[in-house]
Parts: C-alpha cells; structure tokens; sequence
C-alpha cells in the first residue's frame, strides 16, 4: 500500500457547483466516489422522516403559549406548513438548476460567491445541524425514559448519556453502509406517520364520548402581539425544518431532476395534513395548562387517555426521533463532505471510505460537535437559536434564486416555479426575523453575531493563500494522518 505524501492526492477541488448534472454524469466513474444510490421513494421518506422527528412533540406547547389560543396556534401549524411548501418549491428550482450536494451552500456559492456560502456552511457546522440533531436526540432519550420515571423527570444525565449512545449509534450506521441507513430511514418514517395517526384516532373516541370541552372558545386567549406570533411560528417552523434535507444528497438521488421535485410534492403536504391533525388531537384532548405546563407533550396526551398503556406513546416517540436523527444524521454530513471537497473546510472530511463508499471522517466530525451540544437542555432557547439563524441563510437562498433569475436568465431550469412565490416567502420570513428580534434579542443577537465571526476565520484560512509552512505542514499531516486511520481517500482517487 503506498503512502500518501502531504502533497499527493489531498489537494481541495475548485469551487464548482454550478456545473449542469449531465457533465457529472460523464465524469469518469473510476476511483472512490458515493453512488447514486437513492430512489424516489428512500427521497420521500428522508424528507418526511427528517421533518416528523421531534418538533411535533416539543412545539406544541411552546406555540401555543406564544399563540395565547388553541385556534391561533392551529392556524399557525398550517401556515408554517404551507411556508414551507413555498420554500421546498423554490429549493425545487434551485436543485434541479444546481444539481449538487450541500444545498444552500451550493446556491449561495453559485449566487453571492465564497464568503457567503462560507458563512452559512460554518453555522451549520457549529449551530444548525449539530444543534438540531442534540435536540432530536435529547427528545429521543427524553420519551425513552420516561416509562421507568413515570411520575417524574428522567435525571438530566441519563437523558444526555442515552442521547449520546444513540447519536453515536446511528452515525456508525451512517459509516457503514447507505443501504441500512435508507432501510432504517424507510421503516422509521412507515411506523411513525402511523404513530401519528392511530394519535389523531384516538383523540377522535375521546371526543366521540363526549369530550368536547377542550374545543370550545378555541380563539379565546389569542395573542396579536407581532413579536409573540414570529415566536409562535418559529416553533411551527422548526418542527418544519428538515424540507431542505433531500437537496444536500442531490448528488446521491437517482434522477435529480424528476425525482427531487416529486419527492418534495409528495412529501410536504403528507407533513402538513399529518402534523394539522396531530395537533388537532392534543387540542382535544388536553386543556390549555396541561399542554403548556407539559414538557412531553404526548406523554401528558398518553396518560390521559390511555391510561396503564400509556407508555406505547413514548415508543412512538421513540420511534420518530430515531428515524429523524438516523436522516438528519445521513443527509447533513454530505454538506459538510461538499464543503470539505470545496476547500472551505480542512481536507479530511471530504474523504471517502475505500471499502464503503461513505464519508466517514464528515459522519465522526458532526458526531462530535453533537455530542458536545447535548450539554444544553434548554430546548426552547436552542430552537430560538437555530430556527432565527436557518432564517437569515433561507433569506438568503431564495434572494440568491431571484438574482440567478435576473442574471441567468437564460439557464435551464427543469422547475420554475411562479415569481410571487420566492417574493412572498422572502417578504415573510423576512419579517419574522425582524419581529423576533423584539421578542428574543439575545437569542437572535448571538445568532448574528456567531456568523459575524466566521468574516476573520474566512479571511484567516481561505482567502490567506501566503500561509507559513508550519501551517501547510500542520494542516497537510493531519490530512494524511486522516486518511490514513480511516482507510479513506478524496473523491476520484484510486489508490492510498
């Protein structure tokens, strides 16, 4: 087996993610590279089952105290939802006109450039991912608990060490083959949009043998405050979060251009109607202080109305957390692969396992930061955090899609959607921004600020071409020493 030099074979690739999928298509296949190895059906059940994870269990209660009324909170649950179809639409477009891995850093990089794309790519690093995948696997560990302290809170610290057991469960999955990781993927998302259900089901015979009270006055309460309402759609909005998943594996899916919009079509409304009606059970079921003073929502629902068998509801859970995290886990880390590859992150993560065919050292990197995030256990502070700064990088995809619009207006676009619908998701969410920063400035402030200090790190790392040979040689060994411990090699390579 050769040895890799610090200057052989681990040089980062140019930018390019503007090329048209057809020339990547007729890259040579000789060497490592992932396979396209995903069907419409496994891009349906990574978007669903990224999205129904743990929001629809942690939100409810959290919209509905911003919302002031179980009538306003649903109207929200709605409209999140059909914002969000908006965006998956417009991602639509910008997928099948970019048809490459990383999703809005591939967009932002082909709109605004380097720094831009830079930017977003170190906020996914260190706060939208890791952060997202601690809240769904602290809510996994949370639920899974919960039957063997029936009447009171898990202690934090076995919540946090059965999250971190799963978390590094589900990447060692990820390392090892992409075919389990889809089966999982499959299974999960079957069981819990049939958890979800047999939820609304139930809560039907609850109200069927009379108990209406919960439904009456359901608008009594609300609020109208602007900043309260963009709180209240920021929870709606992070059990949404996840519709973008499926464009960080453009590379991965068979037949992009036909099988990413329908995936996206197919998916959202599923979502939609599912969650609407899910929380239309809650609603029926449990009163306004009980949902607001529960921090399990489904497990108050549970023991209400289930009684001794309460504890299936915590499987259910379970189940859907799992799944999340298993896709969330698969599809992210082929951002940070992309990034890598791009040179705008050092050159080990963009490795590629010989025998597996996965990028191992991405999967072990966005483990850690995940596992250091479990930490936290103020859930409602990190879903400030993490929905008000995927905002700001969602503005700035769908402008980047307005601007391509003005300035190619001649590229092919296998889906344009209607202009007015990239300016209404702009001017709304815009706005939510803008309200929530009256409501929660620290939180949003820290967001702005956290970007803000990837300027200097770009500068430091990536426009500094003239660094010291001490760097080089620093950066090019643990390179090597990457490659070399995982049995990996960059993207095309055909020999260690």
């Amino acid at each position: 087996m050769a040895k890799v030099s610090a200057t052989e074979g681990l040089a980062p690739k140019p930018m390019d993610v503007g090329e048209r999928g057809d020339n990547a298509e007729n890259q040579s296949t000789e060497g490592v590279r992932m396979k396209k190895e995903l069907s419409l059906l496994n891009g349906v059940a990574i978007i669903v089952g990224v999205i129904v994870g743990s929001g629809i269990f942690v939100s409810p209660s959290h919209a509905l105290q911003r919302a002031g009324s179980k009538g306003m909170s649903l109207i929200i649950w709605v409209l999140s939802g059909l914002l969000s179809m908006i965006g998956a639409l417009c991602y639509a477009e910008l997928g099948t006109m970019i048809p490459k891995s990383g999703g809005d850093y591939a967009y932002i990089a082909e709109a605004f450039g380097d720094l831009p794309a830079f930017l977003y790519l170190w906020v996914a690093l260190f706060i939208l991912v890791p952060t997202g995948n601690a809240i769904t696997a602290l809510t996994f560990a949370q639920y899974i608990l919960k039957p063997f302290w029936p009447v009171c809170e898990p202690p934090s610290d076995a919540v946090i060490l059965v999250a971190a057991i799963v978390t590094c469960f589900l990447t060692a999955l990820n390392c090892y083959n992409v075919k389990w990781v889809t089966r999982v993927q499959d299974s999960f998302t079957a069981a819990k949009i049939l958890a979800l259900l047999l939820t609304f089901i139930a809560s039907l015979v609850y109200l069927f043998s009379g108990h209406t009270e919960n439904l009456e006055n359901i608008m009594q309460g609300t609020i109208t405050e602007p900043g309260s309402i963009a709180i209240a759609f920021y929870a709606g909005l992070f059990s949404y979060s996840g519709w973008n998943y499926l464009n960080f594996v453009t590379e991965e899916l068979q037949d992009p251009y036909k099988n990413l919009p329908r995936a996206i079509c197919i998916s959202m409304p599923v979502v939609t109607l599912v969650y609407t009606l899910t929380n239309f059970a809650f609603f029926a079921v449990l009163s306004n202080n009980e949902m607001i003073g529960s921090n399990a929502v489904a497990v108050t629902f549970s023991d209400k109305i289930l009684g001794v068998m309460s504890w299936i509801m915590s499987i259910f859970v379970a189940l859907c957390t799992f799944g999340s995290l298993n896709g969330a886990i698969y599809a992210s880390s082929r951002l940070f692969f992309v990034g890598a590859r791009n040179g705008h992150l050092p050159l080990a993560i963009s490795l590629i396992d010989v025998k597996r065919l996965t990028p191992v050292p991405s999967l072990i990197f966005m483990c850690i930061v995940t596992l250091v995030l479990l930490m936290s256990n103020n859930v409602q502070s990190l879903i400030v955090y993490v929905t008000g700064v995927e905002a700001l990088f969602i503005i700035c995809s769908i402008s980047g899609l307005l601007w391509l619009r003005y300035t190619q207006p001649t590229a092919q676009r296998p889906i344009k959607v209607n202009l007015l619908l990239p300016i209404a998701f702009l001017v709304i969410v815009t706005c939510l921004v803008v309200f929530s920063c009256f409501t929660q400035p620290v939180e949003v402030g820290v967001g702005v600020a956290f970007i803000a200090l990837g300027v200097p790190v770009f500068c430091v790392f990536i426009m500094w071409k003239n660094k010291p040979s001490w760097m080089v040689n620093v950066c090019n060994s643990f390179n090597v020493a990457c490659s070399k411990m995982f049995l990996c090699l960059p993207e095309n390579s055909k020999e260690l």
